[in-house]
């Protein structure tokens, strides 16, 4: 039966991928623990496994006296002697006990309780194993097939993609290898649950850095990623060297590297940009595949104008808006488009009104805007708040009434429009 134990216990562990050290600490507390429910207590008890010999063996340190009260702990001399000739009373003895004194009932229940401590082990392993893997691409098979999403056998390992974090565009089969990464590790009752994607930014972010060189070794930079799976992304990046271009770094020489990466994410659309530290550069790249006329920018409040030409109006937004949302993702402002000849009509209308035909501005603060050169209403709007507050003699409150003025100027045109239209 020693046998038999030893080698049903050695085949799981392989099959489990069990360290030897972790199975003799298992099969040391399983055999404590039937001591326990045999004899009441283990404390005279040594378990010692050996699996390279597939060997267990169970030693029990006894008293010899004369008159046996605890059976557990004392021997007799006569039965001693059979053990030791040399025995006598009062000493140690140690009496080794063969696994099958158990009796077939606790074997059985021992291999019970060995394969649910396999079990938390194999759980606790794969949940330590993955925890250390987040973020990691991993390449597996795809086994099963569900409305919910996919299992996918990744090195004995079940992982799951959910419908979610799946390419919306994507058809995947039965039998397909497939890369994914490593988002969460799910510790839920009936077992640990592994969640992949294909669908996350950092799967972006990872064949990258599987493709481009430079990325992987810190000489091109990854400054943001803005993805809506199986559509667009845009990534912008920088090199820390100024030898290389970090766009053709990723680009590849005839665009092999790009093209590997589209063709992996079922050819997504991917914009490569170079990142700016200046908002008005980096949202003017953002917006590709058009370039934007001018755009002004508001730090404080995070928000930009892109004076887009007319006709590439539909480009700049995207199907959908998509585009515009990308790009307001990635460098962090919200991007309002507005057609050249609306912006440009809004200034005619600007320039047509000089400093000194604004009845409605105060004297003085005429004259001060006249001294400091500022002639009309679209040098003031150039100037914006900030720069009529460089001037001499303006301050936040005189601002705020020369801008009221001229919004006032701006208005009185768009209701004559209106009363002509109507």
């Amino acid at each position: 039966m020693n046998n038999e134990i030893m080698e049903a216990i050695t085949q799981l562990a392989k099959d489990k991928r069990i360290e030897k050290d972790h199975l003799r600490d298992i099969l040391e507390n399983i055999f404590i623990s039937m001591i326990q429910k045999k004899y009441g207590s283990a404390d005279n008890f040594d378990v010692i496994v050996n699996i390279d010999k597939g060997d267990i063996e169970i030693y029990q340190e006894k008293t010899v006296v004369d008159e046996v009260e605890d059976p557990v702990k004392e021997i007799d001399l006569a039965a001693a002697k059979k053990i030791d000739p040399d025995a006598e009373i009062g000493e140690e003895i140690v009496e080794v006990i063969d696994p099958v004194a158990f009796g077939r009932r606790l074997i059985v229940s021992a291999k019970q309780n060995l394969n649910q401590k396999i079990r938390d082990f194999e759980r606790e392993h794969i949940i330590a194993e993955y925890q250390n893997r987040l973020g990691e691409i991993i390449i597996g098979d795809i086994h099963q097939i569900q409305k919910r999403g996919i299992y996918i056998n990744q090195d004995k390992t079940e992982v799951f993609l959910p419908r979610e974090e799946q390419i919306y565009n994507e058809r995947l089969r039965r039998g397909q290898t497939v890369r994914c990464i490593v988002k969460e590790v799910r510790n839920q009752g009936k077992g640990p649950e592994i969640i992949v994607s294909r669908a996350d930014e950092q799967f972006l972010i990872r064949l990258f850095e599987l493709e481009v060189p430079e990325i992987y070794d810190g000489i091109v930079e990854i400054k943001g990623v803005a993805r809506e799976a199986g559509d667009r992304s845009k990534i912008s990046v920088e090199s820390i060297d100024r030898r290389i271009d970090a766009v053709g770094a990723c680009v590849g020489m005839k665009g092999v590297r790009i093209q590997a990466i589209v063709r992996e994410l079922n050819n997504e659309k991917i914009d490569i940009i170079n990142y700016s530290s200046e908002p008005e550069i980096f949202i003017s790249r953002a917006l590709a595949p058009i370039k934007p006329v001018k755009v002004i920018v508001n730090e404080e409040e995070k928000m930009a104008v892109a004076i887009i030409e007319d006709d590439k109006m539909s480009l700049a937004i995207g199907k959908g808006g998509q585009n515009l949302r990308l790009a307001s993702r990635l460098t962090g402002y919200q991007i309002e488009p507005i057609k050249e000849s609306e912006y440009y009509a809004e200034g005619q209308k600007a320039a047509s009104v000089s400093v000194e035909k604004m009845d409605k501005l105060p004297k003085n603060l005429q004259k001060k805007l006249l001294d400091a050169d500022v002639l009309d209403a679209e040098e003031i709007l150039d100037l914006g708040r900030e720069g009529l507050l460089e001037l001499s003699g303006i301050g936040p409150k005189s601002v705020d009434k020369i801008l009221e003025v001229v919004e006032q100027y701006l208005e009185e045109p768009r209701e004559e429009e209106a009363d002509n239209e109507e």
